[in-house]
């Protein structure tokens, strides 16, 4: 059993946008960049570390749509808004460096260069692809579905093939993985439960190893989409 295991490629030049930056500092564990509802006035790219990004629904549950590593961007979509805020909230999840650049710099250079202009539109557009099937998976998949999906897309992000199972090389608490899955952490702890009884994952040092790729993508109709598109960056 194999899977490709790929970090997508960005198609803005990064070097670019590092010319723009206006501060450096190092994140902490367990911070945030921003929370939603706050005064958007910058963009962050990730220099090291992760930064989970997450949506506070209208019940009080956390969704997390995906997780920035090196090189990615974030706060992006309060650009070309009046008196922005940001929509979602940037925790990080490992320390490490980020640059901040101000929102109106981005924005003008973004009017100047039309080669940058082109490269952040379809940059914007893989974003809103993969956001889009992620919660096609949630919403049509049921609670089992979500996780199965979310399973592979991490194992396409951050899996390791060793042996005749992947390592999904990020470790992460059962709640952390249930706000991935829009379901909560009870029911997220008795499918896992259910997986390891069947053999379909092993859990080990906080780590999910995956024995049994192809019966998670079996029993959610897996279209078998570019790791480009289904994973959890």
């Amino acid at each position: 059993m194999t899977t490709m295991t790929m970090k997508p490629t960005h198609s803005i030049e990064i070097k670019e946008l590092l010319k723009f930056a206006d501060r450096k500092f190092r994140s902490e564990r367990g911070t945030f960049l921003f929370q939603e509802g706050m005064l958007a006035e910058e963009l962050y790219i990730i220099v090291s570390g992760k930064i989970q990004i997450s949506k506070i629904t209208s019940d009080g549950r956390e969704l997390s749509l995906r997780i920035c590593g090196e090189n990615d961007i974030c706060g992006e979509l309060t650009l070309f808004t009046d008196n922005p805020r940001y929509l979602l909230s940037a925790k990080v999840l490992e320390e490490g460096e980020i640059v901040a650049i101000k929102k109106e710099v981005i924005e003008s250079e973004i009017f100047q260069n039309s080669k940058l202009a082109f490269e952040f539109m379809k940059w914007m557009s893989d974003h809103f692809r993969k956001t889009q099937t992620k919660f096609r998976d949630l919403v049509l998949n049921g609670k089992r579905g979500a996780l199965f999906s979310t399973l592979i897309r991490m194992s396409n992000s951050y899996g390791i093939p060793k042996d005749n199972e992947i390592l999904i090389d990020l470790p992460l608490t059962n709640q952390e993985l249930a706000n991935f899955c829009g379901t909560s952490r009870e029911s997220t702890n008795r499918i896992l439960s259910d997986l390891k009884r069947d053999k379909i994952i092993a859990v080990k040092k906080g780590k999910i190893s995956i024995l049994n790729l192809q019966y998670l993508k079996d029993e959610i109709g897996c279209e078998n989409c570019s790791a480009v598109y289904c994973n959890i960056e």
